[in-house]
């Protein structure tokens, strides 16, 4: 194990960056609140498929928005939208209001929306319609709704945004990744306010197929809420869910001087790659982005009290975090899995997991990691289980990783 507690503090950036606003939409709630009430209640958002073509599927269960973001959103503007699209307004217009909407000039804000899988649902849907209807009854809003982009778009429209509208695609760690862009478009001094998170929808049996046949997918479809076990010796893969998070991130400065309330300050970010391989993780990767997240923010590995680990349940995956996370930081922080009750959010699950990890800051409580019943080989991490626990912890990370060897670590520090 590497010893971290001795080495010395790094510099801290000269701009901070300030998390000022929060908003999502998970399998366990339509907004922050509730969703952070069902994780500390150790409730799961993973249920049976209710639709006809699930039956046609190995795998059956799913982590469906608790709350339809559709019935959201007004009529008349539903039908220009990608379901993936409205979950990212619905978490974005909660995490706009919960910042009390700064009145800041459109060209000092930016917005970074990022997905893994985009517009697929409308693509897959309007591909039918084409087949089975002809060309004239494709919808005129197909382009805009199956863009990667298109929900950065949407939120920037929503928000007025001319600072720039970016789309990180980095798979599972899209969301995480939007969030160290729109803290590097503040430090950079283009920005005073951005808009920062990451969504996904595309519950469909050509995706859950595909995972399926990639063998990636936990099969307990008779047990639902007990198929996502991250860290567990008995997991057998991830649960596929949807929904959205956002943040709203502020220049520290400017959030001060219109006395903005402050959740918490996003210190650092680690971003790498592996170049190792499309699918299986590699822990040196995941230790550079840990190291360089904790180096951006000043910290060393002994100042972290709590990890929101990555964890998706998967065999190799689990193993190879817990072994990065014990070399970069140590076996001293608590250590939770929220997609052990969330499931995978993919492109979401980055930005989601940072707001928990920033809720657990604030409150001072860790949750517990769900149906943790017997830690798995190779895994020596303080994992959280039965109950939440009380940690107070000044500093966090939250972990990303993504197909592709994408690697995104968040630093999170109280204020």
């Amino acid at each position: 194990m590497r010893r971290t507690s001795g080495e010395r503090r790094q510099p801290r950036p000269a701009s901070g960056v300030l998390v000022t606003g929060m908003g999502a939409t998970t399998p366990l709630a339509g907004d922050v609140a509730g969703t952070w009430e069902a994780l500390l209640a150790g409730r799961s958002g993973i249920s049976p498929i209710d639709a006809p073509w699930a039956g046609t599927l190995p795998v059956r269960i799913a982590g469906s928005m608790h709350r339809d973001p559709y019935g959201e959103i007004e009529r008349v503007r539903r039908r220009r939208l990608d379901r993936s699209q409205a979950a990212a307004l619905v978490a974005a217009g909660e995490a706009w209001a919960d910042a009390d909407r700064p009145e800041v000039e459109p060209e000092r804000l930016a917005v970074v929306v990022g997905t893994g899988i985009g517009g697929a649902l409308t693509i897959l849907d309007q591909n039918d319609v084409l087949n089975v209807r002809g060309r004239r009854a494709v919808s005129p809003y197909t382009v805009p709704r199956l863009m990667p982009n298109g929900a950065s778009a949407v939120v920037s429209l929503m928000v007025g945004a001319r600072a720039g509208t970016h789309a990180p695609t980095s798979a599972c760690a899209s969301g995480a990744e939007a969030l160290a862009v729109g803290a590097l478009l503040i430090r950079a001094g283009r920005a005073d306010v951005v808009v920062a998170g990451g969504t996904d929808a595309c519950l469909h049996p050509l995706s859950l197929g595909a995972f399926a046949q990639m063998r990636a997918l936990s099969l307990r479809n008779d047990a639902p809420e007990l198929a996502s076990r991250p860290f567990d010796r008995r997991r057998d893969g991830f649960v596929m869910s949807e929904g959205a998070g956002m943040v709203v991130l502020e220049r520290a400065e400017y959030a001060r001087a219109r006395g903005a309330r402050v959740h918490a300050e996003l210190a650092g970010a680690g971003i790498t790659s592996d170049a190792h391989d499309i699918t299986l993780p590699d822990a040196g990767g995941q230790v550079r982005a840990i190291e360089e997240a904790l180096r951006d923010a000043g910290l060393t590995g002994a100042d972290i009290g709590h990890v929101n680990a990555h964890a998706t349940g998967t065999p190799q995956g689990d193993v190879a975090e817990a072994r990065a996370l014990v070399t970069a930081v140590g076996g001293h922080p608590v250590v939770t899995a929220a997609k052990s009750s969330t499931g995978h959010l993919l492109g979401a699950s980055g930005a989601v997991e940072a707001i928990l990890t920033v809720r657990a800051l604030k409150e001072s409580v860790v949750p517990a990691v769900r149906n943790l019943e017997e830690i798995g080989d190779g895994i020596e991490l303080d994992l959280v289980t039965g109950l939440p626990r009380r940690a107070a912890a000044t500093a966090a990370l939250s972990t990303s990783f993504g197909f592709g060897g994408h690697n995104v670590v968040l630093a999170f520090t109280r204020v």
